[in-house]
């Protein structure tokens, strides 16, 4: 998956559980990775 698929699916996911708040990670690969935490401000 990419990163921006992980994106939306996150966004989505709050949007449809209320959620406040939700956290994305993803493998670059060579021994790195990324993690993103996004707020639900509406």
């Amino acid at each position: 998956c990419t990163g921006a698929k992980l994106t939306v699916q996150i966004i989505n996911e709050m949007k449809r559980r209320q959620s406040q708040f939700g956290m994305v990670t993803m493998c670059i690969g060579g021994g790195m990775g990324a993690a993103g935490i996004f707020e639900n401000l509406g």
